[in-house]
């Protein structure tokens, strides 16, 4: 928990003070792994960065959701669930500002984990999306196995998730909302409740969309 808490640390850090940046590449976040290979006779090393692994979770249509599914986009990734009386009423009207600023664009979508998958059955997550006004595919709203979810938000998108019955609600989690490019590594995470950070993550979103598919940034 000491890694995950210093990787959010470093990852609000640089949230915090990258507006007034005139930085047009957002950095790589995550584990790196230096590969060495030769091209025409000389020895060069590439980096093999942390990428979200395989996933299969169901969205409040029905529809089965892999990792696969987000192939060629920019997305979101947070933690939630539907009866939570806390953050998460201000972190989804937060979202929607991300949501309704790129609903239209075809390279990006949102994916919202419930943490309370026994409650949060698919006609609830539908109901949620409905109430906020949410239609489409460009945000699906996701639920799976508890141990799978818990897992790839700890682990993958370094989001600090666990059920707590002295918490409101009975479960607390980060309120990050983490930014992924097309090749499924981490950009940035920011802090749903904050509405400048949100700002932050709408101007970075369309920094990921100007970059060039084959970009590595280092």
């Amino acid at each position: 928990m000491r890694k995950l808490a210093i990787g959010l640390a470093l990852l609000g850090l640089w949230s915090a003070c990258k507006p007034g940046s005139d930085k047009k590449t957002l950095p790589i976040f995550g584990s790196r792994t230096p590969i060495s290979k030769t091209v025409d006779g000389k020895t060069v090393t590439d980096t093999i960065y942390q990428t979200i692994p395989k996933f299969k979770f169901v969205n409040q249509y029905g529809d089965s959701i892999t990792n696969k599914s987000l192939d060629g986009d920019i997305y979101v990734a947070d933690f939630f669930f539907t009866t939570c009386p806390s953050i998460c009423p201000v972190m989804a009207r937060n979202m929607l500002t991300v949501y309704n600023t790129f609903k239209s664009t075809g390279d990006f979508k949102i994916i919202s984990h419930t943490i309370d998958p026994k409650h949060d059955s698919v006609p609830e997550l539908k109901k949620y999306a409905d109430k906020l006004g949410v239609a489409g595919n460009t945000w699906w709203f996701l639920q799976g196995k508890k141990e799978d979810t818990y897992t790839i938000a700890e682990k993958n998108y370094l989001v600090a998730v666990k059920k707590d019955s002295t918490a409101a609600g009975g479960y607390i989690h980060a309120g990050y909302f983490v930014l992924i490019d097309k090749q499924k590594r981490i950009r940035g995470a920011y802090d749903g409740t904050d509405p400048k950070q949100v700002e932050q993550l709408i101007a970075d979103i369309k920094t990921l969309q100007a970059e060039p598919d084959e970009h590595i940034a280092q």
